[in-house]
């Protein structure tokens, strides 16, 4: 029996699911039950009945299945799978930056800790930034920890500040102007597509900007052949593979091939074993903090929607 049935079965012996992030290694698309962007996977995981969420992801996506399914138990494959920009802000820095700008409501992006999460009032995603922001009926907010997915926000609003953290995703500023201009010249054909937590000066030049999920449903959709994909790796794996199965015959290049995510990369398939043999490695959190932090998506979800 290889690795891929040991775990199918598992899974069925233990009532588990497996969520995975589109960030991950590909191969593990396999024993997948849910590939999505990170609170697609925790809703899915809180809709299902199963006993077990093993959550192929960073800390942050793990802790978010817990809030939205306290009573399952949430397992993360490897524990070292943390995230630069989350543990870039903590609940001390958090109370020092809300110090500095009394009396403003804060925006949370969902890449953080539970813990910093219950100290907000509202979360938002990638992909519905924008209408959370422009839900809150203010002229000034605060956002943190990304500030490029901060101010590429307030580039999409009018009369909006939109006060930043300075937070960052260490893999997506690895882009540069330089990247966009060398893919111009050497694809003159294909749409550039970036995340925005890009540098903002990256966004400016790309053709379309949005979240992991918005990008690879607008490649899906286009009538083009040819884009240069400016997020993680494993996003370009995925629409790669999926041009060959579902014969769209179109091509996604890499921007830079540095672009890829080491803390996504940790889990494996043996991880994924190990943990349902064992089921070490489990999300815990204090049930005061999953209440604070399930306050502030529940707002979320009821200010938008969750694309």
């Amino acid at each position: 029996m290889n690795l891929v049935e040991k775990i199918n079965k598992l899974k069925k012996e233990k009532n588990a699911v497996i969520l995975t992030h589109c960030y991950q290694n590909i191969e593990i698309d396999e024993v997948s039950d849910f590939v999505g962007d990170s609170l697609y996977l925790s809703k899915m995981a809180a809709k299902t009945d199963a006993d077990i969420i093993v959550f192929a992801g960073v800390y942050f996506m793990a802790q978010s299945a817990k809030i939205l399914s306290p009573k399952k138990k949430v397992l993360l494959p490897n524990m070292n799978s943390g995230c630069l920009m989350a543990d870039m802000i903590d609940v001390e820095k958090l109370q020092e930056f809300k110090a500095k700008n009394p009396n403003l409501p804060v925006v949370c992006y969902i890449n953080s800790t539970a813990e910093v999460k219950a100290q907000c009032d509202i979360c938002c995603t990638s992909s519905n930034a924008v209408e959370i922001v422009k839900s809150l009926n203010t002229n000034k907010v605060l956002f943190a920890p990304d500030t490029y997915l901060g101010k590429w926000v307030e580039t999409k609003l009018n009369n909006v500040e939109v006060i930043t953290f300075n937070g960052f995703c260490p893999t997506h500023l690895r882009i540069r102007t330089e990247d966009i201009e060398k893919a111009r010249a050497t694809y003159p054909e294909a749409l550039i597509l970036a995340h925005p937590e890009c540098h903002t000066e990256v966004s400016k030049l790309a053709d379309f900007v949005g979240s992991t999920k918005e990008i690879m449903e607008f490649a899906k959709k286009s009538d083009k052949k040819q884009f240069v994909i400016a997020t993680e790796k494993g996003v370009v794996d995925r629409l790669n593979r999926d041009s060959k199965l579902y014969n769209w015959e179109k091509e996604f290049i890499l921007i830079n091939e540095n672009i890829i995510c080491p803390n996504m990369k940790h889990n494996t398939l043996d991880d994924i074993l190990y943990t349902l043999e064992t089921e070490q490695n489990e999300i815990t959190l204090d049930k005061n903090i999953i209440e604070k932090a399930r306050k502030s998506i529940d707002k979320m979800l009821l200010a938008g929607s969750t694309k």
